[in-house]
């Protein structure tokens, strides 16, 4: 494969990672005779429906092997693409390199200089002391996978929290979410991460305190003892480190 195909693949596959949903993997199917290669594959629709990180590793596989199979697919591809998603030129999206962020929010701003800092994880949880021993815990995992780790209190740049906030969101490669006690902040920081097609790795005391629309997530539960922060940061060490960094 040349150096411009494979350019030209990796692009394709953020526009589908921003886009694609089963349906539309179903219509390229249809379009470009590869169905069987995409409902075949063990891992792509079924990351993609539950958000694992895996998914764009499995998208650039899917790509690579339809490329090679026929050198006219790409071109396929992307006309179905521009054809589908017209204008995704503006959109939300945490891909600066390829996309603009361009929307105008009234609580907060959005520095089109912010970039992705690959070995940045940001913690949303809620500020109590009860949460002291989680935090460590959180920092310890990360510590373990060769992230740095910072909360919105580690820092003050901004006169509102929601802008440090909203800064470290945009520019970390992982944000990791405590649900215990569904505090309301750390739910709509965890909307902004979503929106922002952020990679969000939850955790909570509770299943109990996840809310409806995210329960097909992969939650990693933890119990608030020696023990359970131990094992949290166990867990959490071994996730961060499958990250595709």
């Amino acid at each position: 494969m040349d150096k411009e195909t494979g350019n030209k693949i990796i692009e394709l596959k953020d526009r589908i990672v921003s886009h694609f949903d089963s349906g539309a993997w179903e219509e390229l199917g249809f379009l470009t005779g590869f169905s069987d290669t995409i409902k075949g594959h063990p891992r792509l629709l079924r990351s993609l429906s539950w958000g694992d990180e895996d998914y764009a590793g499995n998208v650039l596989t899917v790509l690579g092997y339809m490329a090679a199979q026929d050198e006219t697919v790409i071109k396929q591809v992307e006309a179905y693409i521009d054809r589908k998603y017209p204008g995704d030129d503006v959109f939300v999206s945490a891909k600066p390199a390829l996309k603009k962020m361009t929307f105008a929010p009234h609580v907060f701003e959005a520095p089109p200089d912010l970039t992705v800092e690959q070995d940045l994880a940001t913690v949303m949880m809620p500020f109590d002391a009860g949460f002291s021993a989680t935090h460590s815990a959180i920092k310890a995992a990360c510590v373990d996978s060769g992230l740095r780790c910072i909360r919105a209190d580690d820092i003050w740049d901004h006169s509102t929290i929601i802008q440090d906030i909203f800064n470290l969101i945009v520019k970390a490669r992982v944000v990791i979410v405590d649900f215990s006690g569904k505090n309301p902040n750390v739910m709509y920081e965890t909307g902004i991460a979503h929106t922002l097609g952020k990679l969000v790795v939850p955790i909570t005391r509770s299943l109990e305190d996840v809310p409806f629309d995210i329960k097909h997530h992969r939650v990693l539960t933890y119990l608030p003892n020696k023990e359970g922060y131990l094992e949290l940061q166990t867990r959490l060490a071994e996730k961060l480190l499958r990250l595709d960094r």
